[in-house]
């Protein structure tokens, strides 16, 4: 999970890019923090759909099947 402090800067960072612009090496902290942020999301995303487990009609438990891309 990222951190509340780096979620913080993504935020400032936005809004300042929106209203001033940012430099070259905030542009590139931005970027930085964003990766971070997306692929923890994918992680945690990939690990909640992993634990899904579907129940039929019939009481039945089957787990998703994973898929490759």
């Amino acid at each position: 999970m990222l951190s509340k402090e780096k979620l913080n800067r993504i935020n400032e960072l936005a809004k300042k890019s929106r209203e001033k612009g940012l430099s070259a090496e905030e542009k590139a902290e931005q970027h930085a923090l964003r990766q971070e942020y997306l692929s923890t999301f994918r992680s945690n995303f990939r690990k909640t759909l992993e634990s899904i487990t579907i129940v039929d009609e019939e009481g039945n438990r089957k787990e998703l099947k994973k898929h490759k891309h």
